[in-house]
């Protein structure tokens, strides 16, 4: 009797293990991310604009060398040789560092709802610009989802005396960026680093000017909460910004795009919890409505990205039993 051959006993083993790394992966990076919160809240005296600016020198310092380690530089050496098709990213860039300042403002001004109101909402603005410029059709479950996030934002204007710009700014200009963001053939690493290299001038003079004017803070001590010095805080903002980006591309790859769906929920998740148990900002009652139609929403479109991704499987199963059925041999006399 025949044994089975080791690799193929062990096969489904290794696919297991790759999974569960790949759930180790994206619980880092979605977790980092859903700290962020508390990480920004140490700058607290520091105005926004000035820890963009340092965020968008560090990242791309740090880039440098996390892509030198990683050996990643041939993509994009040939990007840099195309300039024409630079431009997707240079936008990409301005979206990405105003989602940044207004994420980083947000936590400074004690808006965390907001921003995590943003972040669940993006998913659905990235299926409603899918639509409108990719000419995507959605299926029934997504425009439920669209009408519930949308009746949830209309409550939220009724009940507000001035326009949420904060949750609409941060999914729009997420969303958009993602929209771009295939457009250009990069991975996040590598697109990140392009996108940094693009502002790192300008953010250079914009901190030579404040050193100028004597209104960096790039030297004070006991900043923040912790008072912490601010050079250590804006130095390792580079590494925050790159490593939960490094750990979801770990993810991505060894995960099905519906599992990497469901775990992006998290990031909004801690921040909601972050903004209510930490930072005691208040919920009313007309955002608590607009969440739970949000998350409404949420659920049917994770429902809907499920049975699309379960009928694509057994579309491919069914192909592929066809074609080893007329691979078959004829063995009839």
């Amino acid at each position: 009797m025949n044994k089975p051959s080791p690799t193929l006993a062990t096969a489904p083993q290794q696919a297991r293990s790759e999974e569960l790394k790949g759930v180790g992966f994206g619980l880092t990076a979605y977790v980092m991310w859903g700290c962020f919160p508390l990480y920004f809240a140490l700058f607290s005296g520091i105005p926004a604009w000035e820890v963009l600016l340092h965020r968008i020198v560090w990242s791309c310092l740090f880039l440098v060398v996390l892509i030198s380690l990683l050996r990643r530089w041939a993509p994009i050496r040939a990007a840099l040789a195309r300039p024409r098709q630079l431009w997707p990213g240079l936008v990409c860039s301005l979206l990405i560092a105003a989602n940044w300042g207004i994420y980083i403002y947000a936590v400074e001004q004690h808006e965390v709802l907001q921003a995590s109101l943003g972040y669940f909402l993006t998913p659905l603005v990235n299926v409603a610009l899918g639509m409108l410029f990719l000419k995507e059709r959605l299926t029934r479950l997504q425009a439920i989802a669209l009408g519930l996030a949308a009746l949830g934002l209309s409550l939220q204007l009724i009940g507000l005396t001035e326009l949420p710009w904060i949750t609409l700014s941060l999914a729009l200009s997420f969303g958009t960026y993602g929209l771009l963001r295939k457009r250009v053939a990069l991975d996040g690493l590598s697109g990140l680093f392009v996108e940094t290299l693009m502002l790192a001038p300008i953010a250079l003079l914009l901190i030579g000017g404040l050193w100028r004017a004597g209104e960096s803070h790039f030297l004070a001590t006991d900043i923040g909460p912790l008072e912490l010095p601010a050079s250590v805080l804006m130095i390792s903002s580079g590494v925050l910004t790159a490593l939960p980006l490094l750990a979801f591309a770990g993810a991505a790859r060894r995960l099905r795009l519906a599992t990497v769906g469901f775990l992006m929920y998290i990031n909004p998740s801690m921040q909601f919890v972050i903004a209510l148990l930490v930072f005691q900002e208040a919920l009313s009652a007309s955002m608590l409505i607009t969440f739970v139609l949000i998350w409404s929403g949420l659920a049917l479109y994770s429902a809907s990205t499920l049975l699309e991704h379960r009928a694509s499987g057994r579309r491919r199963r069914a192909e592929r039993d066809e074609i080893a059925q007329q691979e078959r041999p004829d063995v009839r006399p």
